[in-house]
């Protein structure tokens, strides 16, 4: 099969929501359907000690929540599908932003009970940035939520979106009966079953039969022929250019722990959702179908394997044809490196491959030499964009509780930065470091693993820093008064980078005031 018929049958997508929206859950789903697990787990569940594959690891387990992007991939209807699922909680915010650069398309999760919540709207607005295309799932239609209407007007107010729904429910809660698709005109009836595959289908040519009564009852039947007039005179038919430009948003109805409207989410997908798209480096745009081989290091996890303490770096193919064995430029060193060990995932689960296409996600080995955002080619030095890191919001210094430890702490401390989870600041002056993290929790994960995967014992103790702030300057000498002024405060990044460690707001307002010559940056890319 050449390149053009392997791009094809790809989709590479990234499950996005607000914790507790049943986003792990519908992941699940969708691997029992590709046949990649046989009986899927539950985050949440005392009477099931197989949890969902995504959350695997041990701090994941105890807390019941996703706290770092798992990659999948599985077969489906001839296709090859690369799904991601990313972590709800916002403050593993930054792993999301990066993991929505490796995508081409997105299905986000709603709570029917909810709506849509503060996380999703960030989510969304990073979407928005890269113009993704994006289809909803309005998941736990088997509880009391609000009503599908309210739903959709929640969707377009608050993430400033056109919806249009695929698919539409008869009933909520415990008169929840099933959906009609409009997009196949078939109807699915629902029974709760958290094992079952399919549900059951029956074709209908007309919503107008006396059949459908037989199904739903006279008084559901009268409704449901309401609401579907209603909604073909309101949205028509779908416009799928302007779904694949991101300013469409397609929904879907149904109950992902149930297992029911999953498998019509999941076809009407790989109907309409784009195949691996084009993407810009800093020099020029790189179509998937061009043989020279490149892609880009979006993450790097630590210690996927505790026993053999290895680091992956996760590669989004986006050109040519990877092949194990091959020696490719690293556009960052100016270096070849021959790739001899090439993974595929499933969750923790990984198999060699030999080759692999565009769109697909493959992890390499690394001994230290990637970074997020590095760049692999055939040769070309373009070096792939939008990878920034922000700047954090709440920091602690590092401190260390076992002097015997010390290279322990050094190497964890240096390996989890390079996962991105956080930053670590080393101040000019002093041995002291700094993390900067989005969210609290990330301390906790820090000390954990630190203690767990190191064997190494650190306290976070709360300092006086507002903002970390990149600086640069087009006079050298205005440059170096200021670092002279100022040496106390401050600090470099992992890769070297001079930061301006702000204690407040006011303060920054008021540094910024004094060195006008001074340029001031919130994110690492300038």
């Amino acid at each position: 099969m050449g390149l053009k018929e392997e791009i094809a049958k790809r989709r590479t997508f990234g499950i996005i929501s607000h914790p507790d929206a049943g986003k792990t859950t519908l992941t699940e789903k969708l691997l029992l359907f590709g046949g990649a697990i046989q009986k899927a787990g539950a985050v949440k569940s005392s009477k099931i000690n197989m949890h969902a594959r995504s959350d695997w690891m041990e701090i994941e387990k105890q807390r019941g929540i996703s706290v770092a992007t798992s990659v999948m991939a599985f077969e489906y209807e001839g296709m090859k599908i690369n799904l991601l699922d990313t972590p709800g909680h916002q403050d593993f915010a930054e792993d999301t932003y990066r993991t929505l650069t490796a995508v081409d398309s997105v299905v986000m999760v709603v709570d029917c009970v909810k709506g849509v919540e503060i996380q999703t709207e960030k989510l969304m607005e990073v979407c928005r940035m890269r113009n993704t295309p994006v289809i909803s799932f309005i998941n736990k239609m088997d509880r009391e939520g609000r009503d599908p209407y309210d739903l959709l007007e929640d969707i377009e107010s608050r993430l400033n979106i056109n919806v249009h729904p695929l698919s539409w429910p008869i009933g909520i809660g415990k008169t929840f009966k099933g959906v009609y698709s409009l997009y196949d005109k078939s109807l699915r009836l629902f029974q709760p079953s958290k094992q079952r595959l399919y549900e059951e289908t029956v074709k209908l040519s007309d919503i107008n039969s006396p059949d459908l009564a037989k199904f739903i009852g006279e008084k559901d039947a009268k409704q449901l022929r309401e609401d579907v007039d209603l909604l073909q005179d309101l949205y028509g038919d779908l416009d799928v250019d302007a779904y694949l430009n991101g300013d469409i948003a397609p929904v879907f109805f149904g109950s992902a722990v149930n297992n029911f409207g999953v498998k019509e989410l999941l076809d009407t997908f790989l109907k309409i959702s784009p195949k691996p798209l084009a993407r810009s480096t800093d020099m020029r745009l790189v179509e998937p179908t061009e043989e020279k081989f490149t892609g880009f290091i979006f993450k790097v996890h630590a210690n996927m394997d505790p026993k053999h303490r290895n680091r992956i770096a996760f590669l989004r193919i986006c050109s040519g044809k990877f092949e194990r064995g091959n020696t490719y430029y690293h556009t960052r060193q100016h270096k070849k490196f021959r790739i001899s060990q090439a993974t595929a995932f499933m969750a923790q689960d990984k198999e060699t491959i030999d080759e692999a296409w565009p769109g697909d996600i493959i992890g390499l080995y690394d001994t230290g030499n990637f970074k997020i955002g590095d760049t692999l080619s055939d040769g070309e030095k373009g070096t792939y964009k939008g990878i920034p890191s922000f700047s954090p919001e709440i920091f602690r210094e590092v401190i260390n509780r076992d002097a015997m430890k010390t290279k322990q702490l050094e190497k964890g401390l240096n390996q989890l930065m390079d996962e991105g989870v956080a930053q670590l600041f080393s101040y000019e002056l002093g041995a002291r470091k700094a993390v900067g993290v989005v969210g609290q929790l990330q301390f906790e994960v820090i000390q954990y693993r630190l203690k767990n995967e190191y064997g190494a014992s650190a306290d976070f103790v709360p300092i006086q820093v507002h903002k970390a702030c990149w600086f640069s300057a087009k006079d050298p000498k205005k440059l170096e008064a200021f670092i002279d002024s100022k040496q106390r405060h401050i600090a470099r990044d992992k890769d070297g980078k001079l930061v301006f460690m702000a204690e407040s707001r006011a303060w920054l307002q008021m540094v910024q005031d004094n060195f006008p010559e001074i340029d001031f940056h919130f994110t690492s890319e300038f």
